[in-house]
């Protein structure tokens, strides 16, 4: 009966640089979704705002598959308060601490978390290369303050090219986060849950041939990586990571679920990169592939993600 299905408003695609991927992934989530329980409505914040809003009354649920901003900084998910319209995952104030990857890198600090050195600098700064260089040596990583999917990213192995990197990175954003290039294994963590927080399965990425590291290319062209699960690391370092994804979950105040990006250095020290409170979600993605070699096939997981969406925000 349609009257027992939940009514489920699917919100991706958006204006952000990462529309494309929100569409691939709202796609792969459209299909999962068990017909049987769910009623799904695609919205697009490009273009159906008001007709979110008007249709709100009917609407049981939202699952946010929108990236970067207007979507992952707490914007959706605050109209949605408004709207009174639980979703899942992050509130207002941890999509918002998390998308500003300064802030989180204090907050980080502040719990105790290991990161690399970094400074800020914006569109006013003057730029001073052979500080910069002999502060963080190179190559060096340039990066957006408030980007995701690696856009606008740059590995500097020149001054002219960390000058350049940093202007990049300005025509995406009015700040910029200049990082201590720390040469390991990528690895990233899932962890699910809201007050009873669980870290799943580690993943180590390999970037293949011609890629550095897990920039937008390598994250979105089919074979460009390497995605290992378990990864092929200790019970100690898989232990440590999973510590540190759980408790970068806690620092930024998130909810439902969250991964967070670390490196594994060659001494064997951690490093954080940044936490992600809407990870791709595919079948494929690295989330939902630590969530089905945990027990939790796709289409499961996104249940559970909504039951957990439900338990706080009861409409």
């Amino acid at each position: 009966m349609l009257e027992d299905k939940l009514h489920i408003a699917l919100v991706a695609g958006g204006t952000s640089g990462e529309r494309q991927v929100s569409l691939n992934g709202a796609a792969g989530v459209e299909k999962a979704l068990d017909p049987q329980k769910f009623l799904v409505r695609r919205y697009d914040p490009a273009t159906d705002l008001a007709r979110l809003a008007t249709d709100a009354p009917e609407i049981d649920f939202a699952f946010i598959l929108l990236h970067g901003r207007f979507g992952e900084d707490g914007t959706m998910q605050g109209f949605l308060e408004l709207l009174g319209v639980p979703y899942q995952g992050s509130g207002v104030l941890g999509s918002a601490i998390a998308m500003d990857k300064h802030l989180a890198k204090e907050l980080y600090r502040l719990n105790g978390l290991p990161i690399a050195d970094w400074l800020i600098i914006s569109g006013s700064d003057q730029v001073d290369g052979n500080q910069l260089v002999a502060r963080f040596g190179l190559p060096v990583v340039i990066k957006p303050v408030h980007e995701g999917s690696s856009l606008g990213l740059t590995l500097a192995r020149t001054k002219p090219d960390l000058l350049a990197g940093i202007e990049r990175a300005l025509s995406h954003d009015s700040h910029v986060m200049v990082e201590k290039y720390i040469k390991g294994r990528e690895l990233t963590v899932g962890v699910l849950g809201n007050r009873d927080v669980e870290a799943l399965p580690v993943i180590e990425i390999v970037p293949g041939e011609g890629f550095d590291f897990f920039d937008y290319d390598a994250k979105y062209k089919p074979g460009a990586t390497e995605e290992i699960c378990p990864a092929r690391i200790s019970a100690e370092q898989t232990a440590l990571a999973q510590q540190y994804g759980v408790a970068a979950h806690r620092a930024l105040r998130l909810k439902g679920y969250s991964r967070t990006d670390m490196i594994l250095a060659a001494d064997g020290s951690m490093h954080l990169l940044e936490t992600n409170t809407i990870p791709g979600m595919t079948a494929t993605s690295l989330m939902p592939q630590a969530a089905a070699a945990h027990g939790l096939p796709f289409p499961q997981f996104l249940e559970r993600l909504i039951e957990l969406g439900m338990e706080g925000r009861k409409k």
